[in-house]
């Protein structure tokens, strides 16, 4: 598995590597069979550490989680632990999965804007309520079924995912309900 490990204005020891390496290598090889890379960002926040990790999975699943701590050990741990969690939940769904699926997950290119409001039409607002571009990044969207893009969305810990229907052939969505239960949205 490769490994990214850096830190967002913060220096990263070759200690804190190489404990990254083996404690997320051991975790992750429990759980999934041929991970192919890990991406670990450390970063300080006011007087806490956050850690954020994202795991590719060779059957084109990604896995994240994030954790916040006061000591930068700590944070890994927090950020291990949550990532423990999800792939033991996921365990016995990613191994079925895997068997059904000879190739990887396909992934189709998209772009994916957060736009602004036209100001004439909210002139009488006051500032704080009319939104700015915040994002315009291209994005990959997945061909799954929906139980894998459940799965998905949950391993990635995102309130929403589109993905393009397996079975279909069309773009769909799920997305986490106030209720806590999961819709789909199947045009």
């Amino acid at each position: 598995m490769r490994y990214q490990i850096s830190g967002k204005q913060i220096d990263i020891g070759g200690a804190l590597q190489t404990h990254v390496q083996t404690e997320l290598g051991e975790v992750v090889g429990k759980y999934a069979q041929r991970p192919t890379d890990a991406n670990v960002v450390f970063s300080r926040s006011a007087h806490e550490y956050v850690c954020e990790t994202t795991v590719h999975l060779s059957t084109g699943l990604t896995a994240q989680a994030k954790a916040h701590a006061t000591e930068i050990y700590a944070a890994f741990e927090g950020c291990c632990d949550k990532m423990e969690t999800q792939l033991r939940r996921y365990k016995r769904r990613l191994k079925d999965h895997h068997k059904d699926r000879s190739e990887p997950v396909e992934l189709f290119g998209a772009s994916s804007y957060i736009l602004a409001s036209d100001e004439s039409e909210t002139a009488d607002e006051p500032d704080t309520l009319q939104p700015m571009i915040v994002a315009e990044m291209e994005t990959k969207i997945p061909s799954l079924s929906v139980g894998e893009a459940v799965m998905q969305m949950e391993l990635a810990g995102a309130p929403v995912l589109v993905f393009r229907n397996e079975n279909k052939d069309g773009l769909n969505v799920v997305y986490r309900r106030e209720d806590g239960n999961i819709g789909w949205i199947d045009p």
